[in-house]
């Protein structure tokens, strides 16, 4: 943990006390919180991601079934800047339609990662009725923990259906870690970290054998360990997606699959406010 991610907690612990919340939900609430990297347009640094246009995809590819979203260069990640076991490099590519069939599920190419120097093509998607996302270029970058959402913390935590004191403390301890510097940046593009949802947790819905989807056909939900889900990447389509208010794209997948580089295995979800 950075030294200041550790200013953030100690600032959040002292906050807390002034408000009076009970330690031990402080402490929970910093154990829980996952290290997560946002990314924007704008500064001078390095190209770290760009957004939309073609994809450029590796020879003999089949081109996958939903528009590109972005592309991640890896090697620009720190190796624990994410809390994730993403390869060291290559590019990291996400694909997204914009509909919403239910709560989503299993998409075998809604992401793809290309190793370092790998031949690769531009590769425009064909028969498409909407034109390619805005090209954009990612080169401002924030790494600092993330926290759950307010009702995701107290699910877990309390699990079943959580007393509305309940609910009425993780929203302070919300308020609270908001209150030192642990809100989000005006970010486009989130890597690892926790999902900040308009609507429900797409990790929660991941995890849930009932709504498990393709996953359960090969026996995956059953004895799941919960934590080994863990968000891949969120998109904020913003004016992208004019279809969409205020519209996000989460793909979510299981951290062994993310070691074994299954990424054929990620869960997306399509949502909006």
């Amino acid at each position: 943990m950075t030294d200041a991610s550790m200013d953030r907690m100690n600032r959040f612990r002292a906050e807390a006390a002034s408000l009076g919340l009970p330690s031990q939900e402080v402490e929970e609430w910093i154990r829980v919180a996952l290290p997560a990297t946002y990314l924007a347009e704008g500064g001078d640094g390095p190209l770290v991601a760009r957004i939309g246009g073609d994809p450029m995809l590796p020879h003999g590819v089949p081109r996958p079934s939903d528009h590109f979203v972005a592309s991640v260069d890896l090697a620009a990640l720190p190796p624990d800047a994410t809390g994730l076991p993403l390869p060291a490099d290559g590019h990291l590519l996400l694909f997204s339609g914009t509909d919403m069939h239910g709560i989503g599920g299993q998409v075998p190419d809604a992401v793809l990662h290309v190793p370092a120097g790998t031949p690769t093509t531009r590769s425009p998607l064909e028969h498409s009725w909407r034109d390619p996302y805005r090209p954009r270029e990612l080169r401002t970058v924030w790494h600092q923990p993330s926290a759950q959402m307010p009702e995701s913390f107290a699910l877990d935590r309390w699990g079943g259906f959580p007393e509305d004191e309940q609910f009425e403390l993780a929203d302070e301890l919300s308020d609270a870690w908001a209150h030192v510097g642990g809100h989000r940046p005006a970010w486009a593009l989130q890597i690892g970290g926790h999902p900040v949802s308009p609507q429900n947790d797409p990790v929660h819905y991941a995890r849930d054998p009932e709504d498990a989807g393709p996953s359960a056909q090969d026996g995956s939900a059953h004895g799941e360990v919960p934590d080994d889900w863990a968000l891949l990447a969120s998109w904020r389509c913003g004016e992208d997606v004019t279809e969409l208010d205020s519209g996000v794209a989460h793909w979510v997948v299981r951290r062994r699959d993310v070691a074994a580089r299954r990424f054929d295995r990620v869960h997306r979800y399509v949502e909006m406010a």
